[in-house]
C-alpha cells in the first residue's frame, strides 16, 4: 500500500520509503472489508520524543477522515506511552492541514523527488486531546 501511495503516485525513491525502520515502529492501520486502505508509523526517537511518518491512504479513501483516524491514533498512544512531543517531516503544502492537530512549524528540510518536506513539531505536554 505505502509502494502504491510513495513509489507509484508520489514518485518518491522506493529505497526511501524501504529505511529499516519499519520493524521498531509501532504502526496503525485501517482496513475496509479486510483490505488495507491506510497506514501509518510512530518511531521513538528517545523516551520522550517520537517521528510520525509513513502516512498512506489509498486515493479512493481520502477526503473522507482516514487520514484523521489514523493521525489521531498515533497521538492519542504517543501521550499514553509518556510522549512529550512527535516531529514529521511533511509536504509542504500539507502545513494548514498538520496545524489542525498541533504542530507548528519548525523549518524546511529536503526535498524529495519533486516534494518539498518541512519539519513540524507537536507538542503533547499537558494538552487534552
Amino acid at each position: 500500500m505505502r509502494h502504491q501511495v510513495f513509489v507509484i503516485e508520489q514518485n518518491i525513491p522506493k529505497q526511501l520509503d524501504l529505511d529499516g525502520l519499519d520493524e521498531e515502529a509501532i504502526h496503525v492501520v485501517v482496513t475496509d472489508v479486510g483490505s488495507l486502505v491506510a497506514t501509518a508509523r510512530l518511531v521513538k526517537r528517545d523516551k520522550f520524543c517520537a517521528v510520525m511518518a509513513r502516512i498512506a491512504v489509498l486515493k479512493q479513501y481520502r477526503g473522507v477522515g482516514v487520514a484523521k483516524l489514523v493521525i489521531n491514533a498515533l497521538l492519542s498512544h504517543a501521550g499514553k506511552i509518556g510522549l512529550e512531543s512527535i516531529e514529521i517531516h511533511a509536504h509542504a503544502y500539507l502545513q494548514g492541514y498538520y496545524q489542525r492537530y498541533g504542530f507548528k512549524y519548525i523549518k524546511d528540510v529536503e526535498k524529495v523527488g519533486e516534494h518539498q518536506l518541512i519539519e513540524m513539531q507537536c507538542s503533547l505536554k499537558s494538552e487534552v486531546r
